[in-house]
């Protein structure tokens, strides 16, 4: 299955992450390596928002990272949220479901 992590991030997010992104990208890489994060990265213009993807059972890696990110526990982000995304097209689907013709 797969897990969107979305954070809503404060108006100045661009210029406060530098202190932090060293440590938030490994974050990420570890998650990354160990079969659990997909990618993300923030949305721009406006960037308001951050999407991460992960990939699982459940969305308890996804919450772990935010509960660990430097960038939640600093104040970047504002609030966060895990959603399931029921993916079902394309080669990384979850749950393929191919059209009859």
């Amino acid at each position: 299955m797969h897990y969107l992590l979305i954070y809503d991030v404060v108006p100045d997010y661009v210029e406060r992450r530098a202190e932090f992104r060293a440590e938030h990208l490994a974050l990420a890489w570890a998650a990354h390596d160990r079969g659990e994060f997909v990618m993300g990265g923030a949305l721009a213009d406006p960037v308001d928002m951050a999407v991460l993807l992960f990939k699982g059972e459940s969305p308890a890696a996804a919450e772990a990272f935010a509960k660990s990110d430097p960038y939640v526990l600093n104040g970047l982000v504002t609030t966060w949220r895990v959603r399931e995304w029921r993916t079902v097209a394309g080669s990384a689907a979850a749950n393929p479901i191919r059209g009859t013709t």
